[in-house]
């Protein structure tokens, strides 16, 4: 009753009178009341959207007052010390490394710009998923950054009765918010129609109201806090009331949804819980997690989609049974409000408004702590309802919004690991995820197996849906007390493990064999993509805290644990010592664990490796799948996988690319290095050599029988083979380098094989920590070692006007020491970069004059010396095997066997060099005799390189193909002394047998013997030791003995001779000489290779120093062609043909690229004179002959007839340049304020307008259409690049274009095209008017005739135009061309830029159009002159010019009057006469006016200019108004006086705008050369070319204008006619006073940095639709905004960019992206990219801001630019255009 009573008064008395009864001290009947209000307003059964109670709320929180004043009175009260400011996706944030704490800090633009950041490493960016300003958070950021905020200590607190009301009535408002979500709720399997974002739209209001409320600051905050978290209101009010039927359905349908938000949904935990306690700890993670689904029902679909193999029969992942906390897996409980509305927000998927409200409430430090728990309470149900979320994306970065802001701050991040358990949960639900979408491993034993990994292909994967869940999951790692929680808690890590081995051996990869699969899956980035993200960077993250010798522990931990997992995983497998073949996985994350951890260990614990490792059996089979990978990568580059598509070399490139090498090559070299180093170096040689299966190719046979590759296919396998052995043995990164050195390498490699830019420099060297932190480790940082290595090459332009970025080369002394290509092979994801760094390397020697002849080697590269903890690696250098693999090599190479390579040469020498390099100390009790080893020793004595270079072998047991020519050969017997005849039998059981299969074979054994029982030897496949014999081969191989009797050292020299071609190359002294100078052997081919080597033995020991000698000493003979083989031969000519061959492709290349380039310079240097342009032709030839034009299509050479007209290649444009000039030579502004304005009144464009209009208000309309210029918007400009074509050819040409429509960027139908000769871009053809070259000259001939004769002929002419008609009967092909020319003009620019008469179409318009058009390109040339003539001489826009010929094809009745009208000088002189007398003050008008009257009676009065002046003054002073105009204001001039030479200086200048285009039109009709002159001198310079001034020169008197003029009739009276006209119109000042000197076209004058420009226009709203707009653009031209692509300001279906471009520069437009930085060019239909003028620091450009480093403005690109736009080549220059459909 009461309720009903209240609801009538009105809401703001009522509430004033609420308050009143509530602050009494017996404030029950108060309470009542409003409870009886509250429960009738805030009733959930009405419909949400009634805003009614949203009123009532407000008013009475407010008490009685506005709702505005409350606000204002309890933002007084704010206490805050944080910014807390909230953004979601898009919104331009900071991020300033120098004072972050967390990497993940970030900052609003107003604390960023409030704060001090000079100097510091920052940048701008766009959120991708939201954030929160983490201004005044000490956990975040460091105090250096902070601005001071106001802090809380002297704020008041806040009045009791102020925020009584909110307490009251609040919890109301938020139950019935939650009734509504409770009501609205449908589960997403109900039959119902489910449509979430209905009832969230409905809520809306209500939420924004709460969000309005949390930004009243900490006042009002501390109260929703405490509302919020408090239970007992949670309890009274939750329920709702009992007799509240809707209520009660709402709270069951809570009750409902809450059922299934545990991990496990209720039905299945009523199944597993009473197996749980009888299966104990065999209760896999599946049996306590449920099902891999989430709910009964589709775990039976789960089922049948495997084929029927039920879920239990898949590997049980041990998760640990004692998990501390069950709860995990349990439905939720909810305490209180908060932790309702964080379900409801899940439940609903994370809508933005209820995001940005929790995440608004966060600087309250207890709400903070109490939501951060809710959160980690959720966290299961959050990622199990992103699992079935349709919008995950959406999702994912709403949730790492929220936990980004949680667990960036390491003591609330320790707090929830302690107290709630956060790492066992982001585990178990990691489990829990990925147990989604298992499949069975094919890996190994495909049929057996009992390894589980996950599916790439499921969506799981391919979207990314795990990425919250890693990112959070890396954040907390990245906290040192989390992470050594994690580390000490041995259960979590075992169940680690188990996670990380769901992707040991994912993504397998078959080979396949016959043919070529049918489809290209492209899983194979998903698992890259997971690898990377959800094993390395927990990796990393962990490997960032054992650092020191305290936590030992810990990496002795993991180390354990990846042992044991790595064991299970063997087991699981099922795999022993021998591979399964044609099989590869990239993905090896317990082998690279384990690396990781054993590098770190040594590296930075000082922990003994021996420790860490497993028996020798175990790491044999450790060593096995990363040594596949590196045979799997060299079998990609053989083509071996070609069948299996472009993907597998997608894997092979990714898995050695910048962001991944680090995270898989690495770890893996490493290992296999760590192996080499503890296993037995013979047996892992032949490993290596077995599994490059170029085992069969390792004989001293020149013919030999390869049964697993194709011959193409051997070469690059053993070149792979043996550049891995160099990479394991030279490479350093994890084998002793400090960080800095790292650093080096990393930058010289990638510098050496290109010029890099400063960011794809940082993106490809591979951060070494937690790639989330965006500092490059290590004590030296990336600037000071680029500077140490690189120099800077300025950004430049190229001809033809590509723009290039500032780049970074190496210096001189990187290239001279530093170079390094075993790195560089490593790195190099494309096999290209290799021979670009070989390149740039030989183009060094060659400049600096090392090396100049053939091609240079790679250049050998000292190593660091080795850890002492990997010293074994050296004995890879050391062994037997390895050497005769050498010595086998060696001898093939000098024999030209086939398959051998330079390559292969190089690497078996860098090998020589680093066993050289690398001395074993020879431990005496490891050569104790062992009876097996016979076949080794027979070989080599010992395992030193250094003793076994010198020993000579003598005979060869090889086994070859009955075919082979060793066999024939060694079938007779030795014709030869009886003495060695006898020894022939006993060299036969000398002779040595090589096979290294046998030999790895028996190593094995004998291991296992040694190490294991036997139980793992009846394991052995009995199969594996046949596996390498051919089936069915043997019976054609027979057994020879090749007779050798060589050394390695003999083969060296031997090598020597062949690769100089010299018969005794090396002579017995050379040693000696070598001493004298032991630097020239660092660069050079392979001769000096060999002699490095050579004087390296000689040095290090004297029996090889001996041996050289003696073997230089003998005088050889040249190699014997016998021996070779028919086929070697035949390869070895095959060898020189291509060799010749690509010698010859070079040559023609070369000369073809210097053609091009002295082409391109006279093609597309605009400032020289083109010779050979045709409209030169002619222009100083005086020969009785017709001009000759060559057609470029036909390429026939002859004149232009009316049959058959030739023309000239034309582009037409419309262009709007000169309208835009002003009269100040300085730019105008962008304006960067609401202040500042552009004013477009001042340009030339909008003066003539105005003067046109004026004109045609006094004048009839035909007078003013002859006597204006009208191109100055929308003019036609000419231009040509001056190649002619006959005109039938161009219309064949044309069709041939049209019918072949591969050609894009221009459009044919249009009558686009390009020159056929130069590739210009033109669009239409000038027909070149038939006649010979003598017309042009007759009329110099008349310049001596009087003007008054001249005026006559020209009277005369005209009459007979008027008595002939011009059309003649019969129409030629020329005057048709002419037309359609006049109309390809017309059809240039617009209409409205034609019709400016009264009439349109009328022939005064016509001609006004067509004059006009030769007088917009007479302007342009001048101004492409730069403004005036003084340079003379053809310049680079003449050349582009063809007004002559344009000329001729105007209509002849147009012609003369337009002539008569540019030559007549008189009326210019009177008009400069009269505008200079009104700039004079009324006195020196008196004064000028009396003193020149004395004069006029003196003889040659009219050349004198004072009497012209005076007698015009007179004149114009009989009508008052004419100077009365400007008498309030006294004029600028007025304070200095005129002297007569100031004066004579305005009227000349006055009237050289006329001359000048008097001159140029002269120019180009009769070929008349310009003459230069300095600038002072041009009036009579230009006064004499046109004859007005006897080009005699007259250097004593000055020069007077009036002496150039002729009159005709006396000049008196024909001024006082021009005068008495003039004062007969009423405006006549505004007529009058006209300057015709306009300063040169600008674009406008941009600040220097570009967050300026950005900061104010990014926000900035549309003037037409007033939205900010998307895509904001500014016109570069005028300063116009525009929205870019925007649908809101289309107009007639253009948006906005084009439609500015037809009205502001005549379809060109100049736009500057503001979010991308860069600016685009519309040109007509089709528009460019055009670049960047903006740049960063390091001279590159930030398209799209990726970047956000700061921008400063490049004053040459912007040059450029406006270069382009005035010279009209936008065309030319730039070659990337495209339509743009009007759509932008």
């Amino acid at each position: 009753m009461m309720a009903a009573l209240l609801l009538r008064r009105d809401k703001k008395s009522t509430a004033a009178h609420l308050k009143s009864d509530l602050n009494r001290t017996d404030n029950s009947s108060g309470v009542r009341q409003l409870q009886e209000l509250l429960d009738s307003v805030l009733n959930p059964e009405k419909p949400a959207a009634d805003t009614e109670a949203l009123d009532w709320c407000k008013c009475l929180i407010a008490g009685g007052e506005g709702f505005e004043e409350f606000c204002k009175t309890v933002r007084s009260y704010d206490n805050a010390t944080l910014c807390g400011l909230v953004w979601t996706a898009n919104f331009v944030a900071y991020r300033c490394r120098t004072c972050g704490i967390s990497p993940c800090m970030s900052l609003c633009a107003e604390c960023f710009n409030n704060g001090d950041h000079t100097g510091h490493d920052f940048n701008m960016f766009r959120s991708q998923a939201g954030g929160a300003c983490d201004c005044g958070d000490s956990n975040v950021m460091r105090e250096t950054g902070r601005h001071r905020l106001r802090t809380g200590e002297n704020v008041p607190s806040v009045p009791r009765d102020l925020i009584l009301m909110s307490e009251m009535v609040l919890p109301r408002f938020i139950i019935c918010i939650i009734q509504y979500l409770r009501d609205g709720y449908t589960e997403p399997d109900t039959s119902t129609e489910r449509d979430l974002q209905k009832v969230l739209q409905q809520l809306e209001p209500q939420i924004s109201f709460l969000e309005e409320l949390t930004k009243m600051g900490g006042a009002m905050r501390t109260v929703l806090t405490k509302i919020l978290t408090n239970q007992q209101t949670f309890k009274d009010l939750s329920m709702g009331q009992e007799e509240n039927v809707f209520a009660k359905k709402n709270y069951e349908n809570y009750l409902s949804a809450l059922k299934n938000s545990g991990l496990v949904s209720v039905e299945q935990k009523a199944q597993t819980g009473a197996a749980e306690p009888t299966r104990g700890s065999e209760t896999g993670a599946l049996g306590l997690l449920g099902a891999a689904a989430p709910s009964s029902s589709e775990s039976n679909k789960e089922e049948d989609q495997d084929g029927g193999q039920s879920i239990g029969q898949r590997k049980r992942v041990k998760l640990s049974s004692t998990t501390k906390d069950p709860s995990i897996m349990d439905s939720l409980k909810h305490k209180c409000f908060l932790e309702e509305l964080l379900f409801w927000t899940i439940k609903y998927e994370f809508p933005q408004k209820m995001v940005t409200f929790l995440l608004n409430m966060l600087p309250d430090q207890d709400y903070k702590i109490t939501f951060t728990k809710t959160f980690v309470q959720h966290y299961a149900f959050i990622m199990k309802t992103l699992m079935k979320s349709q919008e995950s994306d959406t999702m994912s970065n709403r949730i790492v919004h929220i936990s980004v802001q949680l667990f960036s701050n390491e003591d609330l991040a320790r707090h929830v690991t302690e107290e709630c358990q956060l790492l066992d949960i982001m585990v178990t639900v990691l489990l829990y995820m990925m147990e989604s979408c298992l499949i069975k491993s094919e890996l190994q034993d495909e049929e057996n197996s009992r390894h589980v990994v996950v599916n790439c292909s499921e969506a799981l994967l391919k979207n990314n849906t795990y990425w919250p869940l890693v990112s959070d999951f890396i954040n907390i790692l990245s906290h040192q007390s989390v992470a050594k929680k994690f580390l000490e808690d041995h259960s979590l890590l075992m169940l680690w493990m188990s996670f990380v081995s769901f992707f040991q051996g994912m993504n397998l990869n078959k080979r396949e064999l016959s043919e070529h699969v049918e489809f290209e899956s492209q899983t194979y980035y998903a698992a890259f993509a997971a690898e990377l993200e959800a094993c390395a960077q927990p990796m990393w993250g962990l490997l960032t805290h054992c650092k020191v010798k305290e936590t030992q522990e810990y990496t002795k931990t993991v180390v354990r644990y990846c042992l044991e997992t790595l064991q299970i995983w063997f087991d699981a497998i099922g795999f022993v010592d021998e591979l399964a073949p044609n099989q590869v996985t990239f993905h090896l994350p317990l082998h690279r664990y384990y690396a990781m951890f054993l590098s770190k260990a040594v590296k930075c614990q000082g922990i003994d490796l021996e420790s860490l490792l497993p028996d020798q059996e175990m790491l044999m089979r450790i060593m096995v799948h990363p040594l596949q990978i590196q045979a799997s990568l060299s079998e990609i580059h053989s083509n071996m996988w070609v069948r299996n598509g472009l993907q597998i070399k997608g894997q092979a490139m990714t898995y050695v690319q910048s962001h991944f090498c680090n995270s898989m090559i690495d770890p893996d070299i490493f290992l296999l290095q760590v192996c080499a180093s503890r296993l037995d170096p013979d047996y892992f040689i032949s490993s290596v050599f077995e599994r490059f299966k170029v085992v069969d190719l390792l004989t001293m046979a020149s013919v030999h029988q390869n049964t697993v590759l194709d011959g193409e296919q051997e070469r690059p396998m053993l070149e792979g083979a043996l550049t891995f052995l160099v990479i394991l043995s030279s490479l350093r990164i994890h084998l002793g380098m400090a960080d800095d050195e790292i650093l080096r390498a990393e930058m010289v490699s990638q510098l050496c094989m290109n010029d890099r830019t400063h960011s794809s420099l940082l993106d490809l060297i591979p951060e070494n920590p937690n790639p989330k932190s965006g500092i490059v480790p290590g004590s030296c940082s990336f600037e000071e070692m680029l500077s140490v290595v690189a120099d800077f090459k300025a950004p430049v332009f190229e001809l033809g006007g590509s723009m290039q970025q500032g780049m970074y080369t190496p210096k001189a002394e990187v290239w001279e020491k530093e170079f390094d290509p075993i790195m560089v092979i490593l790195r190099t994801v494309y096999r290209r970069d290799v021979q670009s760094a070989m390149d740039r390397y030989s183009a060094f020697l060659k400049q600096s004059g090392m090396h100049t002849t053939g091609n240079p080697w790679p250049p050998y590269k000292e190593r660091t010396p080795l850890h002492p903890c990997y010293k074994g690696l050296d004995r890879l250098l050391h062994c037997k095997t390895l050497h005769i693999v050498i010595f086998t090599l060696l001898y093939k190479i000098w024999l030209d066997h086939s398959n051998m390579s330079e390559h292969v040469l190089c690497m078996v020498l860098y090998l020589i060099e680093l066993g050289l390099d690398n001395q074993v100390e020879e431990d005496k009790e490891d050569e104790e005799p062992c009876i097996e080893e016979h076949c080794h020793d027979s070989w080599f004595p010992g395992t030193n390189l250094l003793s076994n270079l010198h020993h000579v072998i003598n005979y060869v047991r090889v086994r070859v193909p009955e075919t082979a020519p060793e066999v024939k050969r060694e079938r007779e017997p030795p014709a030869s002394t009886s003495a060695e005849a006898s020894n022939f039998g006993q060299n036969v059981r000398e002779a040595q047998v090589f096979s290294l299969v046998a030999e790895r074979r028996r190593k094995f054994q004998e291991i296992i013997n040694r190490s294991s029982t036997e139980a793992s030897q009846a394991v052995r496949p009995k199969s594996s030791s046949t596996r390498w014999v051919p089936p069915g081969t043997p019976p054609q191989l027979v057994t020879e003995i090749l007779e050798i009797h060589e050394s390695m050292l003999s083969l060296l020299i031997k090598l020597h001779q062949k690769l100089s071609a010299k018969q005794n190359s090396l002579s017995a002294t050379w040693l000696e000489d070598m001493d004298a100078n032991p630097n020239r052997h660092v660069h050079g081919d392979g001769i000096t290779a060999i002699e490095r080597i050579l004087t390296k033995a000689a040095t290090r020991s004297h029996q090889s120093k001996r041996s050289i000698q003696e073997i230089c000493g003998k005088v050889f003979p040249p190699v014997a062609p016998k021996k070779n083989s028919p086929t070697a031969k035949k390869t070895m000519d095959k060898e020189e043909r291509r060799q010749r061959a690509r010698e010859r492709q070079q040559k023609l290349l070369a000369e073809f690229a210097s053609r091009q380039k002295s082409f391109m310079e006279t093609a597309m240097d605009v400032e020289s004179p083109d010779t050979e342009a045709a409209m030169d032709l002619g222009a100083s030839e005086v020969k009785e002959s017709e001009v000759l034009y060559d057609c470029v299509i036909c390429g026939q050479s002859g004149p232009s007839t009316e049959d058959r007209p030739t023309g000239l290649v034309v582009l037409l444009q419309a262009s709007s340049v000169l309208g835009h000039r002003c009269k100040s030579d300085e730019a105008k502004k962008l304006p960067t304020t609401d202040e500042e304005r552009i004013y477009p009144a001042d340009t030339c464009g909008a003066a003539h307008d105005v003067r046109l209009a004026l004109m045609q208000s006094f004048f009839k309309d035909s007078s003013c259409l002859q006597s204006v210029s009208i191109g100055w918007d929308g003019g036609v400009y000419v231009q040509t690049c001056g190649h002619t074509l006959h005109i039938d050819c161009h219309k064949s040409y044309m069709e041939s274009l049209r019918n072949d429509q591969g050609m894009q960027g221009f459009s044919v139908d249009k009558g686009e095209f390009t020159c056929p000769l130069c590739r210009q871009f033109a669009n239409s053809v000038l027909p070149c008017r038939p006649g010979r070259s003598t017309e042009v000259v007759s009329w110099h001939m008349s310049t001596n005739k009087k003007t008054s004769v001249l005026v006559k002929e020209v009277e005369d002419l005209q009459e007979q135009l008027g008595l002939f008609p011009v059309s003649t009967t019969t129409e030629s092909n020329l005057s048709k061309e002419m037309e359609l020319v006049i109309k390809d003009i017309k059809n240039t620019t617009q209409r409205k830029y034609m019709d400016y008469g009264k009439n349109p179409g009328s022939p005064d318009n016509d001609f006004l159009f067509m004059y006009s058009v030769a007088r917009t390109n007479l302007e342009l040339e001048l101004v492409h002159r730069g403004g005036n003539l003084c340079s003379g001489g053809a310049s680079g826009a003449a050349k582009r010019s063809c007004l002559r010929q344009y000329l001729h094809i105007l209509p002849k009745q147009l012609t003369l009057p337009s002539y008569s009208c540019f030559y007549d000088n008189r009326p210019s002189y009177t008009q400069a006469l009269a505008a200079l007398s009104a700039k004079f003050s009324p006195e020196e008008r008196q004064a000028w006016s009396t003193s020149g009257t004395l004069k006029k009676n003196a003889f040659n009065a009219e050349k004198s200019y004072e009497a012209l002046l005076s007698h015009v003054i007179t004149e114009l002073s009989m009508v008052k108004t004419v100077y009365d105009v400007n008498t309030e204001e006294p004029s600028m001039l007025s304070t200095s006086v005129w002297s007569p030479q100031s004066i004579e200086y305005s009227l000349q200048q006055f009237c050289l705008p006329y001359l000048r285009l008097s001159c140029l039109l002269q120019h180009h009709l009769y070929g008349d050369n310009l003459s230069g002159c300095p600038e002072e001198e041009e009036f009579s310079g230009l006064a004499g070319c046109l004859g007005l001034l006897d080009p005699a020169p007259q250097p004593s008197n000055p020069m007077y204008s009036a002496s150039c003029l002729d009159w005709t009739v006396s000049a008196f009276d024909l001024m006082s006619q021009w005068c008495s006209e003039v004062t007969g119109l009423a405006d006549t000042q505004t007529l009058l006073v006209q300057d015709l000197q306009w300063a040169s076209p600008h674009l406008l004058h941009l600040p220097d940095n570009y967050n300026t420009i950005f900061q104010y226009y990014h926000k900035k709203a549309c003037t037409a639709c007033k939205k900010v707009p998307k895509d904001p653009a500014l016109c570069l031209i005028c300063g116009t905004f525009v929205c870019l692509k925007g649908l809101c300001c289309k107009q007639q279906g253009i948006c906005e960019c084009v439609w500015h471009s037809q009205h502001c520069g005549a379809a060109t437009g100049i736009f500057l992206l503001i979010n991308a930085s860069v600016v685009i060019i519309i040109r007509g239909h089709r528009f460019c990219l055009w670049g960047s003028v903006y740049l960063d620091a390091h001279g590159e450009e930030d398209r799209d801001l990726r970047r956000g480093k700061p921008l400063f403005l490049c004053v040459e690109r912007y040059r450029v630019l406006e270069q382009q736009w005035v010279s009209h080549t936008f065309d030319h220059i730039n070659k990337r255009w495209g339509p743009h459909y009007n759509g932008l």
